[in-house]
């Protein structure tokens, strides 16, 4: 509960966020401009982005009769978890790592890489489907779809601001909402900025969810903790091949590298921290 309240309070905090610039640029008319602009791209990729990232990886869609064990993990794991069988996925990379896709739980695809079906036990790799199946379950997409929206909506916006104010159009009249050249300048860099650490931290809570949530479908916390544990360890020696910023949310694990300020800007939470909560979990279910 405590996850799905701070992720309302985030999402709220982008639309105040959005509002603020609105008034910004000078009035509704420039926020609903930008505004419907996001909201278009983001339509698309709500609609269409399962099919692009799974080709963007060269996922190759198995069977039962393909992969009978995998495809029946799945297939026992949906139905602990209540959800429609999604489509199964295999991606041909030793990079240990995994992601769920599709706009709802009745058009949902789960992937994994040939990596995490290697150095997985059952029960771990079953930890880290579940934890896929979580996502579909919460539907984590649409509202990652909803956080882009806003996020994406400031960006532009912060833009038309720097925009105005190189060719003079910073100071505006106050009757008609715009602020001065130097306020206009700074709100046009600062939120943006703001827009994506909200955004991350959006991301962010909805693992922390999924965990928790994987951890009760599969019923063993422990096996999800060490997966990740594994995970995080050889996905930093091996690299996922084409790794992107844009899909690094996805993963159950960042295939991206870095740290320091990189952390503010990460969409996964801290993996100490995921493995503390699950093993927690567990001591209080036993």
């Amino acid at each position: 509960m405590n996850n799905i309240l701070k992720t309302t309070f985030l999402l709220s905090l982008l639309t105040i966020l959005l509002v603020a610039m609105g008034g910004a640029v000078g009035g509704k008319g420039g926020m609903m401009v930008a505004f419907l602009m996001a909201a278009v791209m983001n339509f698309g990729s709500y609609w269409f982005s399962d099919k692009i990232v799974l080709r963007m990886y060269n996922a190759q869609e198995i069977t039962r009769e393909i992969h009978p064990s995998f495809y029946g993990m799945v297939e026992r794991l949906a139905g602990r978890a209540g959800l429609p069988m999604p489509k199964v996925y295999i991606i041909p990379d030793d990079s240990p790592n995994a992601f769920a896709t599709g706009r709802n739980p009745s058009h949902a695809a789960v992937a994994a890489t040939e990596g995490v079906l290697r150095i997985l036990t059952p029960d771990e790799l079953e930890g880290v489907m579940a934890h896929e199946l979580a996502h579909v379950k919460n539907r984590d997409i649409l509202i990652s779809t909803i956080a882009a929206t806003f996020a994406g909506a400031i960006s532009m916006i912060g833009s038309m601001l720097q925009w105005g104010a190189m060719f003079g159009a910073g100071r505006r009249d106050d009757e008609e909402g715009g602020g001065s050249l130097i306020g206009s300048l700074v709100m046009a860099i600062i939120a943006p900025i703001a827009a994506m650490m909200i955004q991350m931290a959006v991301s962010r809570s909805r693992e922390y969810l999924a965990d928790a949530s994987g951890a009760e479908i599969c019923g063993r916390p422990l096996a999800l903790a060490g997966a990740l544990r594994k995970l995080h360890s050889v996905s930093q020696a091996i690299p996922l091949t084409d790794a992107r910023p844009a899909t690094a949310h996805m993963f159950i694990v960042n295939p991206l590298t870095g740290g320091g300020m990189m952390a503010l800007f990460s969409t996964h939470p801290p993996m100490e921290e995921r493995i503390s909560r699950l093993e927690a979990l567990a001591t209080r279910t036993h």
